[in-house]
């Protein structure tokens, strides 16, 4: 039987401004990527999105970003890649001694947002975050889109490295996430989600938004946290791929 993990990015909120439902979704997801302080999150929050995911039986992993809570991380800093091997560093740090306080392990990595865009197509700024993960403890999965640059940085450093497609994303037809600012590039039914992700998951592939497909190992899919929809994506892209025979389970 095949399996697949499901995965959100949680813990977004920032002392009493709240993003997501993450309660609602930790039933739902297998894997949690959960903010670490910067583009949002802070001690109490990372504290509590730990203790709801251990409650639930679901596996934890470090989720920095650049340090912009205006932006949500999702504008670009400039940065030599040094610093931002020094800032991941920094972050995975701090989420590891959270994830020790509530009595969790940290099983992964994973760049959010503009980090994340950055990365996968930037060289040098995949290899910063790989060294990160290395140098802090190589024996971290780094959870990584698929058919990116920071996939292959992680894989050619010898890191374990599971690649994630997203259920509630489009692509564009060289298999990179659509931009955000194009129109159809979120995707926000839930039941369109849910069928695409079990046609990507059949063709083992990437399909873009014109029918393109790009051919890719699959661990995990992604449904984001922050989507207003992002609960109700994540029960109907479960259930249909149970539906599919297809097992839901975090990945090894």
């Amino acid at each position: 039987m095949t399996t697949i993990d499901l995965n959100a990015d949680c813990g977004e909120s920032y002392g009493p401004w709240t993003m997501g439902d993450d309660a609602a979704i930790l039933e739902i997801v297998t894997t949690a990527n959960i903010a670490c302080g910067f583009h949002a999150g802070d001690p109490d929050t990372m504290a509590a999105t730990l203790e709801i995911a251990k409650a639930n039986g679901v596996a934890v992993g470090a989720h920095p970003g650049f340090d912009d809570k205006p932006g949500f991380g999702r504008r670009v800093l400039p940065m030599a890649p040094a610093a931002l091997t020094r800032m991941v560093a920094y972050q995975v740090g701090a989420f590891a001694a959270m994830a020790a306080l509530v009595g969790v392990p940290v099983r992964h990595v994973k760049a959010h947002g503009a980090l994340s865009n950055f990365a996968c197509a930037d060289r040098a700024a995949a290899e910063a975050i790989v060294a990160a993960v290395k140098a802090v403890d190589p024996s971290l999965t780094l959870l990584a889109v698929a058919a990116t640059e920071l996939e292959r940085a992680g894989l050619e450093a010898g890191l374990t490295v599971a690649s994630e497609i997203f259920a509630d994303r489009a692509y564009e037809a060289d298999g990179q996430l659509m931009s955000r600012a194009k129109p159809g590039s979120i995707i926000h039914e839930a039941d369109v989600a849910a069928a695409r992700t079990v046609e990507m998951m059949r063709a083992r592939a990437i399909i873009a938004h014109d029918g393109t497909k790009v051919a890719t190992p699959v661990h995990s899919i992604c449904v984001h946290g922050d989507n207003p929809h992002a609960v109700g994506v994540a029960a109907a892209v479960r259930g249909a791929l149970e539906a599919a025979g297809i097992r839901v389970a975090a990945f090894a």
